[in-house]
């Protein structure tokens, strides 16, 4: 697989990396059996799919412990990225942006994953009750005594936009609040990478953050770059989701929407016919050709579709191709 550099600090990962998260939340109230979902993440490395992108909170923590089961044999092989800052509760999630707590989450997450340095260690979200420069300090100082190599800032989530960007839905400028934080944090520690939400049904981070990332060196790590699910074409209008998955709740996912959206999948579908390929590799290879700088983290359950993402880094989009994309009619529902 073509390789991409990003980061100030030369991050070198596969064009196309897995996110693991579908694994053990958000997606399904029984969690992935243990064997299953490491011949996902086997099959991502053996594709070339080499960053392996989870976080503490998944789970809680059982993810990073399935991806700790796979680096125990193979570390060499992966770049791993996971983050800190979430807690879980029974009924909430809440954000700890405290010095000696991320200390403590990192030594944490350093065990399950059985390694003794992480290579990408992203805030999940910032505390608002911790001034974000103490909390990125803690992290710098992770780095200086060697149990991290890089730093990277997570800006997914609808509420986290709603607290730190614009409102919801309302494109440009969504990501300025972030973009001001990013600087400030900059002032403490370099930001190798940024994780935001990339995609061609939420294409909002081009206004601003993917050119700001693109000026700064700074890598952007494309969360859903498959619309959770829907641009690869496998779903179907009125299917329903287990109430524990996070589409069952999702403006974008009733039967209405997922039907007025269908356009968009048939001209990804379009394109890919004249590629051989399919709809959700056409829609990873338009996230790819939004800059070099960019890496998708698909997330998946399966191996088949770990494997098959990974081959849209060899997928090369005409002038035609990405024009027609970009044609394509806007997604409809809210995001939120």
């Amino acid at each position: 697989m073509e390789r991409r550099t990003i980061g100030a600090t030369a991050l070198e990962v596969g064009a196309i990396g897995l996110g693991c998260m579908p694994m053990h939340w958000a997606y399904s109230a029984s969690q992935q059996s243990g064997e299953t979902a490491l011949r996902t993440v086997h099959a991502a490395l053996d594709a070339g799919a080499t960053l392996l992108d989870t976080a503490d909170m998944y789970g809680p923590f059982t993810n990073e412990l399935l991806v700790g089961r796979v680096l125990r044999e193979r570390r060499s092989e992966a770049f791993i990225s996971t983050k800190c800052g979430l807690l879980v509760g029974e009924q909430h999630i809440v954000a700890n942006g405290r010095p000696g707590y991320v200390k403590r989450a990192c030594d944490a997450s350093l065990r399950r994953l059985q390694t003794d340095v992480i290579d990408l260690y992203q805030l999940h979200r910032p505390d608002p009750e911790v001034p974000v420069e103490e909390t990125w300090g803690a992290m710098a100082e992770l780095v200086s005594a060697g149990k991290v190599r890089a730093l990277g800032w997570c800006a997914i989530g609808a509420r986290a936009r709603r607290r730190y960007g614009a409102a919801a839905g309302t494109g440009a400028g969504m990501y300025d609040a972030t973009i001001r934080q990013l600087e400030r944090v900059q002032q403490v520690f370099p930001v190798s990478c940024v994780q935001a939400e990339l995609s061609v049904w939420s294409r909002e981070a081009l206004d601003r953050l993917v050119p700001w990332c693109a000026s700064r060196g700074v890598g952007l790590l494309a969360a859903m770059p498959l619309g959770n699910g829907f641009l690869s074409g496998t779903l179907t209008p009125g299917q329903g989701f287990e109430p524990e998955d996070v589409r069952a709740r999702h403006p974008r996912f009733t039967a209405d929407m997922m039907a007025a959206n269908q356009p968009i999948v048939a001209g990804l579908r379009r394109v890919a016919d004249r590629h051989g390929a399919t709809a959700a590799q056409v829609a990873l290879a338009w996230v790819l050709a939004q800059g070099r700088h960019v890496v998708p983290v698909p997330g998946t359950k399966k191996a088949r579709w770990a494997v098959q993402n990974a081959g849209a880094a060899g997928l090369r989009l005409t002038a035609q191709d990405l024009a027609e994309i970009t044609a394509l009619p806007g997604a409809m529902g809210s995001w939120d």
